[in-house]
């Protein structure tokens, strides 16, 4: 079955307004500042400068004055007004390095805010845009999707998305509901179960009646759910920027008090204008901001080149604040691949380990079933030879038969291939062993897989998605590093969970979770305190993504909606790396907090200076850019590749003496 879904759009960066100012600007700055600094004359670089000024700080500048409508006074205004009185002064480069910082970070905020836009509304085209509804004579008629009422009857043929919510009337197929519950295999369908709209039917047709408005589906509800979390999710601000409202105003407030009450008293205006200048630049928070920004964005461009995409520098100081993770299973702590798992001959068949599955890989050889396909690849791996087959047919539901060197081989579901066949007293034995064996399996949290040849059953199969390796480890270092255990959220079934959740050490498992069930479950923790952090990889996990502290996608195969909603993707789908990208968000913070002390004793004692004695312009300058400097190398230690390789053994070190 081939997934013929429309192509996910895209933003294109440069079709943002924000974004072509920012780029616009910092293209003039790397022109002018090279002219700059090689002594080239002021009408070479000057221009340009002045350029920069207008393209990078014309877009803040507004803001701030509708800001201002509103009464209130934004930081960025305060930049350009800042980044206006050092060229005033005569420090062009300053105020243009000041620009540029603001213009870029604020175009960085708008692509990521329109990417995740797209995503949402491309969620929408899982449901297809039209459905065959079966009147009540028995023609069929394609109409829109979004015109079917409750109670309609719709068919969904082989191959195609289900329409609407409903439960099936007739007809038995396998349904991948991966979208909305997670669950790494199809699911058998059959009259009475039900279905959701944007899943995948696979070989069988089905006749649903409609249960659930197309306004109201699983998947309409899960784009509401995530815009919501969007919405509301409360404002992410850095460090700096949660003072910015009374650090503007004081600065404003000072910067024109120590211009007016010299005039007021007989001042000269110029050595005045110089000094109240001269204070605003020294008081402006250009070494606050670089105080922020490098470890923060060398912390990620360190997270980058070991294969975690961290999208802003709010994300990296927030995943330093986690005290609780909630981990998905399917794709995430499991591979999100079937594989066989355990080979089982009955005794009495005479067949090994091999022939056993070299009968159902080639029965199952032409089949497209993710069964199917775990079970020829398991085939392979051990070099076995497939003979060629005969006859071969499907039953939906129930699984394939095939004519393998003239005998009739069957492999499917136990329940189904063994229910009220009548058998004599050998295959009556075989088949209660069959069915222990399956049960067995199950039991286990294993996918059973029975195999008969000429109508007896001859072993089973057990069939499960692959832990990942290094996923106990993982659970054990954010256990460490967060003081909580890791929950498992989840859309599997309990019995899967639960025995996966044992192998890796999690004791709180929550299973068979929709959407909105996981939003709920993150919920509960963030009202007990907690900062919580989701991992997780498919479209049923977006919700709880976007509506945690912070959210964390795996990339290799994360669906478009969950790598756009997250905070954080992990590119090589490395597990391992989640523990070591939290711990080197903390030791971000910790340089941050000496990058504001550094800068807040050398502002504070430039400030004392312009205000008790007489601080000359070369002077401040100096001291200002100098704080500047030490605080933006200072922040850039974190892009060497022993910050990453501290943080992991960090890790690693808590895990053992964990």
């Amino acid at each position: 079955v081939r997934d013929t879904t429309t192509p996910r759009r895209r933003t294109r960066i440069l079709a943002l307004p924000e974004a072509r100012w920012a780029a616009a600007a910092l293209a003039l700055f790397l022109v002018a500042l090279p002219l700059h600094l090689l002594g080239a004359p002021a009408w070479a670089w000057g221009p340009l400068y002045a350029l920069v000024y207008v393209t990078g700080g014309w877009e803040p500048g507004w803001a701030g004055l509708q800001a201002l409508r509103e009464k209130t006074l934004d930081v960025d205004l305060l930049m350009v007004v800042a980044a206006i009185g050092a060229a005033a002064i005569g420090q062009v480069l300053d105020g243009a390095l000041l620009i540029v910082i603001f213009a870029t970070s604020g175009a960085l905020e708008a692509v990521a805010t329109a990417r995740t836009a797209d995503s949402v509304r491309g969620l929408l085209d899982l449901a297809p845009a039209t459905a065959t509804r079966v009147a009540d004579d028995g023609g069929e008629e394609a109409v829109p999707s979004a015109d079917l009422k409750v109670g309609d009857t719709i068919l969904i043929r082989p191959g195609e998305r289900v329409g609407a919510d409903g439960r099936v009337l007739d007809g038995a197929s396998e349904v991948d509901q991966a979208t909305i519950t997670g669950e790494p295999l199809p699911v058998a369908k059959e009259a009475g179960d039900e279905v959701f709209a944007g899943t995948l039917n696979g070989t069988g047709a089905l006749r649903v009646k409609v249960e659930r408005d197309p306004s109201d589906s699983v998947i309409a509800r899960i784009v509401a759910m995530v815009e919501e979390a969007s919405e509301t999710k409360a404002p992410t601000q850095l460090f700096i920027e949660k003072v910015e409202q009374r650090y503007s105003i004081g600065m404003v407030a000072a910067t024109l008090a120590l211009f007016a009450l010299p005039l007021a008293f007989g001042a000269a205006l110029q050595p005045t204008l110089l000094r109240a200048m001269t204070f605003m630049i020294v008081a402006s928070p250009c070494a606050v901001v670089l105080a922020t920004m490098p470890p923060l964005l060398s912390a990620i461009a360190n997270a980058g080149r070991h294969g975690v995409l961290v999208k802003s520098a709010v994300v990296m100081e927030r995943l330093g604040q986690v005290d609780q993770v909630a981990l998905d299973k399917t794709g995430t702590l499991t591979e999100g691949t079937p594989r066989v798992t355990d080979i089982r001959p009955l005794p009495a068949s005479g067949l090994d380990e091999d022939a056993l599955l070299t009968l159902a890989a080639a029965a199952e050889h032409p089949s497209e079933h993710p069964l199917a396909r775990a079970i020829v690849d398991a085939a392979r791996a051990r070099g076995l030879a497939t003979p060629v087959v005969e006859d071969f047919a499907s039953a939906p539901g129930t699984g394939v038969t095939a004519t393998v060197d003239g005998n009739t081989v069957a492999v499917g579901s136990p329940a189904r291939l063994l229910n009220g066949r009548a058998a004599h007293l050998d295959d009556h034995l075989a088949a209660d062993l069959a069915t222990d064996l399956a049960a067995q399996l199950e039991q286990e949290g294993r996918t059973a897989v029975l195999v008969e040849v000429d109508g007896t059953p001859v072993g089973v199969l057990g069939i499960a998605d692959r832990l990942r390796d290094e996923a106990a480890a993982t659970v054990t270092a954010l256990a460490t590093l967060t003081g909580h255990a890791p929950v498992l959220v989840t859309g599997d079934n309990p019995r899967a969970a639960s025995r996966l959740a044992e192998e890796v050490g999690i004791t709180d498992v929550r299973a068979g979770l929709l959407p909105q069930d996981k939003v709920a479950a993150v919920g509960e923790l963030e009202q007990a305190g907690r900062k919580v952090l989701v991992v997780g990889d498919g479209v049923n996990d977006a919700p709880a993504l976007a509506a945690a502290h912070t959210g964390i996608a795996m990339g290799r195969a994360g669906s478009d909606l969950a790598l756009e909603t997250a905070d954080a993707v992990v590119v090589r789908d490395e597990l391992s790396t989640v523990p070591t990208v939290v711990a080197l968000s903390r030791r971000a913070r910790r340089l941050v907090v000496q990058n504001l002390v550094i800068a807040s004793v050398f502002i504070t004692g430039l400030v004392v200076w312009d205000l008790v004695g007489a601080l000359p312009l070369p002077l401040g300058v100096a001291g200002h850019e100098g704080s500047t400097v030490i605080v933006g190398l200072n922040g850039l230690r974190l892009l060497a590749d022993t910050a990453w390789r501290r943080c992991a053994d960090t890790v690693r070190g808590g895990v053992m003496s964990g």
